[in-house]
């Protein structure tokens, strides 16, 4: 660490540089340096790794990865935020790059030629996307050797969810296919500021071997028409998908059960065919 100052709270951070939560672009921020520590500590031991972060903000989260020993890539849209981010670089030489762009358009190959996790605050407007463009890269495993975000409770809990429940859906199918994922901790609205409507919930996914010959948009089409129907059977749900009712006959499945409770397994087991 470089011979500056003692890090400034997170707040003077904030009234320093005249920053505000942004709500349109899903920024809500954090400054329990503990319960940052903690979300920091979630992927295991972080010296010496490199680290992926997008939407920093004022650099909440970004401190507690730096003072782990991560090297991190940030990516942050808003400009209002670059300059309290360019002071925190001064702290840590070296190991923060700050991209000033939308997240949905960073190719992480161009990133990182080494292993590397993804620790991030998400941005509450665009986190499922992400989260499916990272589950949809086409080598598998991929390179980032896990994923710890952050989303609203709810979301959360679709990504974990357990077949024939009410989160169970198409992103615990696409979540589950290919990683273990687990709820690592919850987050009260009120540790952030401003305070969301929702609480909001830390989830944490590793890669696992994937089933071949199973193609991901084929288990995206085929879910993305399953749970847009999710109360009909399934006869009625996958009429549109060419070949599926066909499918279901020959993989065993009951046509006239219900998506939510069709296995991850079982859908995989569609998918395969349809591929």
């Amino acid at each position: 660490m470089s011979k500056l100052p003692p890090l400034p709270p997170l707040r003077n951070v904030i009234k320093e540089h005249g920053l505000s939560a942004n709500k349109a672009l899903g920024q809500n921020f954090l400054f329990d340096t503990q319960l940052l520590s903690r979300i920091a500590a979630v992927p295991g031991d972080l010296q010496g790794q490199y680290i992926f972060e997008v939407g920093p903000g004022p650099g909440g989260l970004t401190r507690a990865l730096l003072q782990a020993g991560a090297t991190v890539i940030a990516v942050e849209r808003d400009a209002r935020c670059l300059p309290a981010l360019a002071q925190l670089a001064d702290y840590f030489p070296g190991q923060l790059t700050v991209i000033n762009e939308d997240a949905l358009k960073i190719d992480l190959s161009t990133l990182f030629d080494q292993p590397f996790h993804i620790v991030s605050n998400l941005p509450y407007n665009i986190g499922s996307a992400l989260l499916i463009k990272w589950l949809s890269e086409p080598q598998w495993p991929p390179r980032w050797q896990s994923l710890t975000l952050m989303f609203q409770r709810e979301v959360a809990e679709r990504i974990v969810g357990a077949e024939s429940t009410d989160a169970y859906g198409r992103l615990s199918i696409l979540a589950q296919w290919r990683c273990d994922a687990k709820l690592a901790m919850n987050v009260h609205r009120s540790a952030f500021t401003p305070p969301p409507k929702v609480m909001s919930a830390i989830v944490h996914l590793t890669p696992k071997s994937q089933p071949e010959g199973v193609d991901f948009k084929t288990l995206e089409m085929l879910t993305q028409a399953a749970f847009s129907q999710r109360r009909k059977m399934l006869r009625q749900s996958l009429k549109g998908v060419p070949g599926a009712i066909d499918a279901l006959q020959a993989a065993g499945i009951d046509s006239a059960r219900r998506p939510e409770t069709v296995s991850v397994a079982e859908f995989v087991a569609l998918a395969r065919l349809l591929s």
